[in-house]
């Protein structure tokens, strides 16, 4: 690209976020060195910037400067959180920080156009490189299973109407978790591969999992569950397992349009029984989905168009999610239909009694 040589070292210092030795030491360097930098950029641009004459942009950078004080904030909350690595990692962990941000700072932070086109970025002492898990991390306050819902192996356990579709599909955008980890897995893995356009709508679709998926433990929450009452699965992230990232795409599409019909039935009859805010998320959700459909659709023939040797066809994909899907669903046991089924109803049961009250 034209402007390779003007991006390339600040573009290669970031990629070496992901080569943070710890989480910790990942998130610590987003709070203390990236972002500030990337604030400092926006107020930088901001002084020479016309808020009349270029008011449109004046704007949005405004509010790109709050929303990057508020996600330092947010992540050095987060620290505080966070359970320190033992002595000996979190020594390495304090040097790698220190010397990811002692190189920024040579580049003349995030204004690319002071970084030197010559300057050799070299990953700081302790270094590692990160694959794809086989199972995702999991909140430990929530209960932990593979399906979160009976009727995903077991046929006979009804989906439910009324206070039952209330519950199974709070359960379900809760559950979306699956779909924001992929988003972000494929935006990362497909970078190099697709044009900006892809970056551009993959951060838009995890971006909208994500909502979805706070939908769902806002609404549990407000109706007054407790986290470890309410199952988190993996099945779906699971079924995916040492895929091909065009499979955790095509993953994304395949329950896209699996149940987009369903959505504006199930919005209907939310808004039926009176619930105003399950019907308004069913309703985003559907219309998030319909746009979500055209991306998977899109993205899919893209890379097929980019190497039919290596991107299998767009309805090949599908079918073939669909049968990974099929796959892990047949390996339930008994014990997880029995945990699952069991863990349901007393849901329903405790929803019901909250409902009377």
């Amino acid at each position: 690209m034209e402007h390779e040589g003007a991006d390339k070292p600040l573009a290669d210092l970031l990629n070496l976020l992901r080569q943070a030795p710890s989480e910790r030491a990942f998130v610590e360097a987003l709070a203390s060195a990236a972002l500030p930098a990337l604030r400092d950029a926006y107020l930088e641009f901001l002084t020479y910037s016309d808020p009349l004459a270029d008011a449109p942009t004046f704007r949005f950078l405004e509010l790109s400067v709050r929303e990057k004080d508020k996600q330092i904030a947010d992540l050095n909350r987060r620290l505080t959180e966070m359970v320190t690595d033992g002595a000996g990692a979190e020594a390495v962990s304090r040097q790698w920080v220190g010397d990811f941000a002692d190189q920024l700072k040579m580049l003349g932070g995030i204004g690319t156009d002071r970084a030197p086109v010559d300057r050799v970025i070299t990953p700081p002492p302790g270094s590692r490189s990160w694959g794809v898990p086989d199972r995702p991390a999991r909140d430990p306050r929530y209960w932990p299973c593979r399906f979160y819902w009976p009727d995903i192996i077991d046929s006979d356990f009804p989906y439910g109407t009324g206070l039952r579709l209330q519950l199974r599909s709070a359960v379900s955008h809760l559950n979306e978790v699956w779909a924001v980890e992929h988003g972000g897995i494929i935006l990362s893995e497909l970078a190099d591969v697709l044009p900006w356009e892809w970056i551009y709508d993959a951060a838009r679709w995890t971006y909208d999992e994500s909502r979805h998926c706070m939908m769902g433990k806002v609404r549990l929450e407000t109706w007054g569950f407790l986290p470890g009452e309410i199952p988190l699965g993996s099945y779906i992230y699971e079924s995916a397992r040492g895929s091909d990232p065009i499979y955790r795409l095509g993953m994304l599409y395949f329950f896209e349009t699996k149940n987009i019909g369903r959505k504006p039935e199930r919005t209907a009859a939310f808004k039926e029984i009176g619930d105003i805010v399950s019907e308004h998320d069913m309703d985003f959700d559907w219309a998030d989905e319909t746009i979500h459909a055209t991306y998977g659709n899109r993205w899919l023939k893209s890379l097929h168009e980019i190497d039919p040797e290596r991107y299998t066809a767009p309805s090949l994909v599908r079918q073939h999610c669909e049968e990974l899907v099929q796959r892990i669903v047949a390996q339930a046991s008994s014990e997880e239909k029995r945990a699952i089924t069991d863990r349901a109803n007393a849901l329903i049961q405790r929803a019901t009694a909250l409902a009377g009250t």
